[in-house]
């Protein structure tokens, strides 16, 4: 289901929220009853959910994992909610847990998915596209998590590479940039989270590993992107390179030599 006119970035439905956390509408329903998330924001008749519920239903699943009951959870946000301490945890949670990237989700149907690539955007294309989460079903049009990479797609179908090859080539990106990003968040939870204490850390603790956190996301980036720039530098150059340099070479000779 698109998101109405009414909702602003970072802003859910109860089914979008459900999505976004992993989790039930029904278990998001018995959390707010009692009491373990606040009531969604009312307008008119829709219930509207922020960041700070997605933060705070991703602590409880975590908490879930650790073995922790909804009575335990229950306790640590009551004593939470009065000011004894854990919303400096809640901080760095949401340091790690928000979106690294500030791109925004679009929605299409799909007679513009088509008039973007055509019919090929049809069958096996369009159900390994959804596969990939490429583009998300949600009713009649589909959620694009990132309009750019759609849109650098179409442009390069334009070009004559089939999508369902272009496929292929990001689902093999993304098992190689997943495993990359595997070891550098290691790195960060190795040399850095690993100098707190395994436990709760204390407020003054939590708050510079929060800003660390932050810090951390620009210089990732940095660290990333030239590594792709000199990878494709490298592809090109021994691909393409001696293609040009054949073209180069025809160019110079006579012209009766290249009859």
């Amino acid at each position: 289901m698109a998101k109405s006119s009414t909702q602003q970035p970072g802003e859910f439905s109860i089914d979008q929220l459900a999505r976004e956390s992993g989790m039930t509408v029904r278990n998001i329903r018995v959390y707010q009853e009692r009491g373990l998330i606040p009531p969604p924001e009312r307008r008119g008749r829709k219930g509207i959910y922020s960041e700070t519920h997605l933060s705070r239903l991703r602590i409880i699943g975590r908490l879930l994992e650790r073995g922790y009951t909804l009575n335990n959870i229950a306790e640590l946000v009551e004593s939470w909610e009065q000011g004894n301490g854990i919303e400096h945890i809640l901080g760095l949670e949401k340091a790690v847990v928000s979106p690294w990237s500030d791109e925004l989700p679009e929605y299409l149907t799909k007679r513009e998915l088509v008039q973007k690539f055509g019919n090929i955007f049809l069958g096996k294309a369009l159900n390994r596209a959804i596969e990939l989460e490429i583009i998300i079903p949600e009713g009649r049009r589909y959620r694009i998590p990132s309009p750019r990479m759609l849109h650098a797609g179409a442009e390069l179908v334009k070009t004559g590479i089939p999508l369902e090859d272009m496929l292929e080539v990001v689902a093999y990106l993304r098992q190689n940039v997943e495993e990359a990003a595997e070891a550098m968040v290691k790195l960060v939870e190795t040399h850095i989270f690993d100098r707190s204490s395994p436990e709760m850390p204390p407020p003054e603790e939590s708050e510079e590993l929060a800003q660390l956190i932050w810090r951390l996301r620009p210089l990732v980036e940095m660290a990333v992107l030239p590594e792709v720039a000199r990878a494709m530098q490298k592809a090109a150059d021994r691909h393409l390179g001696d293609r040009l340099a054949y073209v180069l070479d025809h160019l110079n000779q006579p012209a009766s030599s290249r009859e």
